[in-house]
């Protein structure tokens, strides 16, 4: 009895169902936080769509991590806002486009694995503190009113703003409508499996625009203007910005958030599924193709979205097929049914960014790695709070410095044991890593030895000797010496040992 062959379709797409099902989650997902990260960082809510189609049908077909979905990110939001309101909106083009060309360059390098060496507590004190200056902005939208351009002003004028709010008929709508959105996304998973079906974004969304419209509520809604009104190349003219340092620095930060983002949710999606690998340097290749091509459009940077490609593994995908098709379906929802934008409350999109900054707080991962790791707590806690009380470039920074010296701290680790028998010379053994930084340590611990007994040192315990600590030394022992006593005796690291055996062994075979 003969097999019968499968049919060309089926062989050559034989996840075909589960992807297309996984499509449209994604589809759902993303169809609110697009429209509400484009609107959150001043931009026409159009444009949060053009990214979300680019992610699906530029990076979605390239080589890389074949389940990560990307688009408009919330972690790039209050970023993006700043150089809207510094540069305006001409120059986000440029901004875009630069950015994902130095993406390009560094996945054609092979740099991409590199990202992963960045410290974790940075990157989430990076999201941290992004989600705090988000949920403090959002909750100025929720309430109707206009956010301060800092973060420590946002913050401290919450209060006020919250109050002139409840003393208005439309402000008290704005914030009950805000409420009520995230309400429902905090209450969503715990309803039945059949409710469940609908993601809760959508559904938040769904139920905010209908309860505006049933109880005709005075809030403000979306600005449509339209897709192609929308989409604007940036002009010649707006090259010409690169010349200012202030916008050279947005490309850099651009570049280094929306990057280690990308990679990093990359090696979580990897952790739920067992297909194949993420390729680091095509990751981030496919990522700089995207953002050139959002750049060349006048569009919103894009990011890998965890949130998304949760959604998209949970979802049964299998292909890179779910992400392409979630990005058709954006298309076809922007060019057929745009007007459905005007009637989505803001107050319901600040709800939704207000939920999703909540999540880039990890308050409960905190309170564990403070218990296990208080220096990496530490360092996440300085990222977060240099982010709102400076700037992201500047935050970043400070986190990433903070995390060399502790990391080079703990590098430095240096034990000091002195034999003292009370008679013939105080032998002093140093072992581990001696470097400046525990320079100070060292000079006590031997200029508390005895002033009137020879000393025998020994440095053949030392993995690493730099220059500080080397001259430092070797100073300590002129003094020693100058006492009257005998001269220091030093005995050398093994490395140095060998460097000297193996620079005279020539001389000798002379």
């Amino acid at each position: 009895m003969t097999q019968q062959k499968p049919t060309g379709r089926i062989s050559r797409f034989p996840h075909l169902k589960q992807d297309f099902v996984a499509s449209l989650v994604v589809f759902l997902v993303a169809l609110p936080l697009c429209v509400g990260v484009a609107v959150a960082s001043g931009v026409p809510a159009e444009l949060g769509l053009v990214t979300g189609i680019v992610g699906g049908l530029v990076t979605g077909l390239m080589r890389g991590s074949s389940l990560q979905v990307s688009g408009p990110a919330a972690g790039l939001t209050v970023l993006v806002f700043e150089a809207v309101r510094e540069f305006g909106l001409p120059a986000l083009g440029v901004i875009v486009l630069i950015t994902g060309a130095l993406q390009l360059a560094m996945g054609a390098l092979r740099l991409g694995r590199y990202f992963r060496a960045i410290s974790v507590s940075v990157v989430e004190g990076m999201l941290a503190g992004i989600g705090l200056v988000l949920i403090a902005g959002q909750l100025y939208a929720a309430a109707g009113a206009k956010a301060p351009a800092s973060g420590p002003a946002k913050i401290a004028g919450l209060p006020e703003a919250v109050v002139d709010a409840l003393g208005s008929a439309a402000g008290s709508a704005s914030l009950a409508l805000g409420a009520g959105t995230v309400a429902v996304l905090v209450l969503w998973k715990r309803l039945p499996a059949m409710f469940r079906t609908v993601p809760g974004p959508l559904a938040a969304v769904g139920l905010a625009t209908l309860a505006a419209l049933l109880f005709d509520l005075p809030v403000a809604t979306v600005e449509v203007r339209g897709l192609l009104e929308s989409v604007q190349p940036p002009p010649l003219g707006a090259f010409g910005d690169l010349a200012n340092v202030g916008l050279l620095g947005t490309i850099v930060a651009f570049t280094l958030i929306a990057s280690a983002e990308s990679l990093f949710s990359a090696a979580a999606v990897d952790r739920l599924h067992d297909g194949p690998r993420t390729a680091y340097d095509k990751e981030l290749m496919a990522q700089g193709a995207g953002n050139a091509v959002c750049g060349v459009l006048g569009a919103l940077p894009m990011t890998a979205v965890i949130v998304r490609s949760a959604a998209n593994v949970q979802a049964g995908a299998r292909t890179k097929a779910s992400r392409v098709l979630h990005g058709v379906w954006l298309l076809l929802f922007a060019a057929l049914l745009p007007d459905l934008l005007a009637y989505i409350p803001i107050p319901a999109l600040a709800g939704i960014l207000v939920h999703a900054g909540a999540k880039l707080v990890p308050v409960p991962s905190l309170v564990a790695l403070w218990r296990e790791h208080p220096g990496e707590a530490l360092i996440l806690v300085v990222t977060a709070v240099s982010i709102v009380a400076v700037s992201m470039f500047e935050g970043v920074l400070i986190g990433l410095a903070l995390a060399v010296v502790k990391t080079a701290w703990e590098a430095s680790h240096i034990r000091l044991e002195v034999v003292d028998k009370g008679a013939g010379p105080v032998q002093a053994y140093l072992s581990g890593n001696a470097t400046f930084l525990r320079l100070p340590k060292i000079l006590d611990s031997l200029e508390a030895l005895p002033q009137d007994r020879p000393v025998e040192l020994d440095l053949s315990g030392l993995h690493h000797l730099d220059h500080a600590c080397r001259t430092a030394l070797e100073n300590w022992a002129e003094r020693h010496s100058a006492h009257g006593t005998e001269p220091v005796k030093v005995t050398e690291p093994v490395k140095a040992r060998q460097a000297t055996a193996a620079a005279t062994e020539p001389a000798r075979a002379g």
